[in-house]
């Protein structure tokens, strides 16, 4: 089993990088939910993550209504969770700060998968984690699945920064890579001043290979270090 996890800490690396060189829609909402099971407020943002005519990959932000939440507020904690865990990658470079244990298979749609629990073996400042459960495809070593929070959640005498519980679903984009699709929260933060019903959805939608259609110059091949 020690095997299996650093081959797919080693695949999930080599999906990191193929997904770095893909242009996408993102979408990000989060409403609150009244009494009444209706949403009372809500932050809503598009966005495209793109290139610069040099290769440079940046984020450019297409549709921003003015938020209507009134019950929360969200932080650039928050943000940066949408952008680095909830699209959550194990990759070889950060398996040293997880503990990872299997917990058995099982039956994904189609897909047999290996579980495994993962969890940040310490919490050090300023950092952000994922904690929960991943679905490993046992054919492309891959995650499909994964369903957690991004922890640890900030609290102290002035601010309470709680976050979500959350499931990532991933689909098989381009040759055997498993690519964010779609993430879904359902739940409650619990505050010192009562419990917060949240719903969140981020969509991620057109994944398009950079330079696919454009070519700069002579193509050559740079071999990749092993």
């Amino acid at each position: 089993m020690d095997q299996i996890i650093k081959r797919f800490s080693e695949r999930e690396s080599e999906f990191k990088l193929e997904r770095s060189n893909y242009t996408y829609t993102q979408t990000f909402s989060i409403q609150t939910i009244d009494d009444d099971d209706r949403p009372d407020g809500e932050y809503r943002m598009t966005s495209e993550i793109v290139f610069t005519p040099d290769g440079k990959r940046f984020e450019k932000v297409t549709s921003a209504p003015q938020p209507t939440l009134q019950r929360i507020m969200l932080s650039e904690q928050d943000l940066d969770d949408v952008r680095n865990v909830q699209p959550f990658v194990l990759n070889a470079e950060d398996l040293p700060k997880y503990n990872v244990t299997y917990v058995g298979k099982q039956q994904v749609d189609e897909l047999s998968c290996y579980i495994f629990d993962v969890a940040p073996k310490t919490i050090e400042k300023k950092q952000r984690y994922f904690q929960g459960r991943v679905w490993v495809d046992d054919n492309d070593l891959q995650i499909v699945m994964s369903d957690g929070k991004a922890v640890p959640d900030i609290i102290n005498k002035n601010n309470e920064n709680v976050f979500p519980r959350f499931r990532t679903y991933r689909q098989n984009i381009e040759k055997g890579y498993w690519f964010p699709v779609y993430t879904r929260a359902d739940d409650y933060l619990h505050f010192r001043s009562g419990d917060v019903h949240i719903r969140m959805t981020i969509r991620y939608s057109n994944y398009k290979r950079y330079g696919s259609t454009v070519k700069v110059g002579t193509a050559t091949e740079i071999k990749q270090p092993h």
